[in-house]
């Protein structure tokens, strides 16, 4: 009974919150308040700004992402009101507010105003406090892709040739560069999935056969010296005992795991911080991209490069090569 007095406290104070700004004075009010829910105590005097003050007050939340939310729930309160009652607030409403304030804004704009708007209703929901569609007449925005800008060739082959680059990162680099393959696919790869005489390497999950050139083929014997199994690219050191990898991932010759996604990347952005205008670097999509441009641009047809590099459709590869459309097409 003294639990759910508190509890039934607590979710009063969701009431009288009232602004979405005071995330650090209503910490231990978004607490308690989940524990009202866990009791289920629903209170439909609970304020649009105190539950959005309690939402943002969450320790769970990322400084970049509370700052984001506050602004598609500030514009919320101030169209709708803060003191009016949440469970009053429908779909209808919101998506007035949101023709408002983001009608005519980009895709990406809108879509992360709605994806704020998502994960504030299901959390409401779940206390009770607020339908769980709020966001039911917001059909997600198209976001049109930019076109991945290519590394210049003369770039590339420069950092091909520094001496201080590892032969793991030099290997990767140069096996994602001539294969156009992604980078995930690459660091699957195991030693035995190797066909080195054929400059060749099966990615078993894809049904698919990464192929290279000399600069890759010179590499990747002095990478696998001494190995006959497991993964091709392996982690700096071995795992510790709490962070043991799966057996597939571990290396039965050195004890190491498998190199992942996130320290291939950041690598690969810290040498080519240069080569980047902004000076955060490269990323391995990029590599991959500027690949398929140069091809491209060397005459390979979109078949030609979807062979070599994987896609599963030739209009996916329309920014590197003139796509023919129907209407183009001699009968």
């Amino acid at each position: 009974m003294r639990r759910a007095a508190t509890c039934a406290d607590e979710a009063g104070k969701a009431r009288e919150a009232g602004e979405t700004g005071k995330a650090a004075e209503t910490g231990k009010a978004g607490e308690a308040g989940g524990k009202a829910a866990e009791a289920g105590l629903a209170d439909a005097r609970v304020t649009l700004g105190g539950a959005a003050g309690l939402f943002l007050a969450r320790p769970d939340l990322s400084a970049d992402t509370i700052r984001s939310y506050r602004q598609t729930l500030t514009r919320l309160c101030r169209h709708l009101g803060e003191k009016a009652p949440l469970r009053d607030v429908t779909s209808h409403r919101v998506a007035e507010v949101f023709a408002a304030a983001w009608g005519t804004t980009a895709g990406a704009t809108w879509n992360r105003h709605r994806a704020a708007l998502r994960s504030f209703a299901t959390w409401a929901a779940e206390r009770g406090w607020a339908h769980a569609d709020l966001a039911a007449s917001l059909d997600r925005r198209p976001e049109p892709r930019a076109r991945t800008r290519p590394i210049d060739r003369l770039r590339l082959e420069s950092l091909w040739k520094r001496p201080d680059i590892p032969l793991r990162e030099r290997t990767l680099w140069r096996l994602l560069y001539e294969s156009a393959a992604p980078a995930e696919w690459a660091l699957s790869l195991n030693v035995e999935d190797l066909d080195l005489p054929g400059m060749r390497a099966e990615v078993k999950a894809r049904g698919h056969w990464l192929r290279w050139q000399s600069g890759t083929a010179a590499l990747l014997p002095l990478l696998v010296e001494g190995r006959r199994r497991g993964p091709l690219f392996l982690a700096d050191r071995r795992p510790g005992p709490g962070r043991m990898p799966a057996a597939a991932d571990l290396c039965p010759h050195t004890g190491r795991g498998r190199l992942s996604y996130e320290r291939a990347e950041y690598l690969f952005k810290r040498a080519t911080a240069d080569l980047d205008p902004e000076g955060g670097g490269c990323t391995l999509h990029r590599l991959r991209h500027s690949r398929l441009a140069h091809l491209g641009e060397d005459g390979w047809s979109a078949p030609m490069l979807m062979s070599l590099s994987g896609h599963g459709s030739v209009r996916t590869l329309h920014e590197f090569v003139r796509v023919p459309r129907p209407a183009d097409t001699v009968a």
